[in-house]
């Protein structure tokens, strides 16, 4: 019986791929995971949750909302990513979370 062989040209691409897709998912779902432990959002479904009564339909409809303002991101994301480079947006977002940052500052310190 011929022993099948695997095409070395192609062999490490696909698993290159696989392990840039695991890298990439994990490192997505740990930072999303943890940003989002705590914040207002878990804590709004948690209390419509409680006042409810209906824990599958409110985690439906925050597990709805979630996805839908994740595909926002990302379709915003790629957009964005074929129109300016990479130095561009790390510095536009750097601007933005430090004017975000100004702006809270400002309005806990209550000028």
């Amino acid at each position: 019986m011929p022993s099948q062989e695997i095409d070395p040209a192609t062999a490490p691409e696909s698993s290159e791929s696989a392990v840039g897709f695991w890298r990439v998912f994990f490192s997505t779902f740990v930072t999303i995971f943890l940003a989002e432990l705590g914040d207002k959002t878990q804590v709004t479904t948690l209390l419509m949750s409680a006042e409810s009564h209906a824990p599958w339909i409110v985690f439906l409809g925050a597990s709805s909302a979630l996805i839908a303002t994740s595909l926002i991101g990302v379709l915003l994301g790629q957009w964005l990513a074929h129109r300016l480079s990479p130095r561009t947006l790390d510095k536009a977002a750097g601007y933005l979370l430090l004017a975000i940052t100004g702006w809270l500052l400002w309005d806990i310190s209550g000028f």
